[in-house]
C-alpha cells in the first residue's frame, strides 16, 4: 500500500497550514443574510431615531424659553388657539421629553418605539402648527423634522419572523 501525502497535513485538518485563513471558521467564511431591504430599514430607523431625538431636544429648548421669559416670543393679538406661553411651554416640554426618550429607544431597537415615534411626531406637528404665530422659523424647522420622522418610520417594512423584534 502506497501512502500519498495528504493535502490536509498529518492530522487531516487544514487549520494552521500555509495558505489557509486562521480566522476563517470551519466550512469557510459565513455569508451575511442581510438584504438591501434590511439595510434600508436599519438606516431608516437610525435616521428617524436621531431626528426624533433632535426634535425632542429642540422642543425642550423651545419649552424652556417659553417658560423662562415671556418676552422672547412675539406678542400675538387675538388668536383662536391662544394659550399662555406657560401653557405652551408645558406642552412642548412634555412632548419634547417624550420624543427624545422615544428617539433613544428607537436607536436601541425597541419595537414599541416605532408606533410611539409616529404618534409623538404627529402630536408635535400639530402643536408646532398651533404655535406657529409665536415663533414661525422655529416652528417650521421642528415641523419639517416631524414630517421626516413620520415618513421615515412609516416607510419601514414590517419585520416578521425569527429576527423580528
Amino acid at each position: 500500500m502506497t501512502s500519498h501525502p495528504s493535502p490536509h497535513g498529518p492530522t487531516g485538518h487544514t487549520q494552521g497550514e500555509i495558505g489557509t485563513a486562521w480566522s476563517a471558521p470551519p466550512g469557510g467564511p459565513r455569508r451575511s443574510t442581510a438584504t438591501a431591504r434590511d439595510s434600508f430599514a436599519s438606516g431608516g430607523t437610525v435616521f428617524a431615531g436621531v431626528l426624533l431625538l433632535c426634535g425632542g431636544l429642540l422642543a425642550v429648548v423651545q419649552a424652556v424659553t417659553a417658560l423662562a421669559a415671556d418676552d422672547v416670543y412675539a406678542s400675538v393679538g387675538s388668536y383662536v388657539y391662544e394659550l399662555s406661553l406657560t401653557g405652551w411651554g408645558a406642552i412642548h416640554l412634555t412632548l419634547g421629553v417624550l420624543a427624545a426618550a422615544t428617539g433613544t429607544a428607537l436607536l436601541r431597537g425597541a419595537a414599541w418605539a416605532r408606533f410611539a415615534g409616529i404618534l409623538l411626531a404627529a402630536l408635535s406637528l400639530v402643536a408646532q402648527w398651533l404655535f406657529l404665530p409665536y415663533g414661525p422659523p422655529w416652528s417650521v424647522t421642528v415641523m419639517a423634522i416631524d414630517v421626516f420622522v413620520i415618513w421615515s418610520l412609516a416607510m419601514l417594512p414590517e419585520r416578521t419572523g425569527p429576527g423580528a423584534p
